[in-house]
């Protein structure tokens, strides 16, 4: 199922429709979209997960996205539609 993401990029708000089968994260997903080669970031991030915890991680991503010009980068929270509903 398809989710959007809401990203910043360079001071400008966006939003990019994102699926798991396409990326395995959505910091891939907006990568892709602003044509930004992130694979010795994730060469990088492999490593740092094999010696270190999940916070390290984190900190590296966020230092690195945040080098690239991006703010914050989070999923469209999901519309709860109650049964029998149909969406608007």
């Amino acid at each position: 199922m398809a989710r959007t993401i809401i990203y910043e990029y360079k001071g400008e708000e966006k939003t990019l429709t994102f699926s798991y089968q396409q990326f395995h994260s959505i910091h891939e997903a907006v990568a892709d979209a602003e044509g930004i080669d992130i694979s010795n970031y994730l060469k990088m991030e492999q490593q740092i997960e094999a010696v270190s915890d999940t916070k390290a991680v984190r900190n590296y991503r966020d230092n690195h996205f945040a080098k690239l010009g991006f703010g914050k980068i989070t999923l469209k929270p999901k519309d709860n539609i109650g049964v029998g509903q149909k969406k608007p």
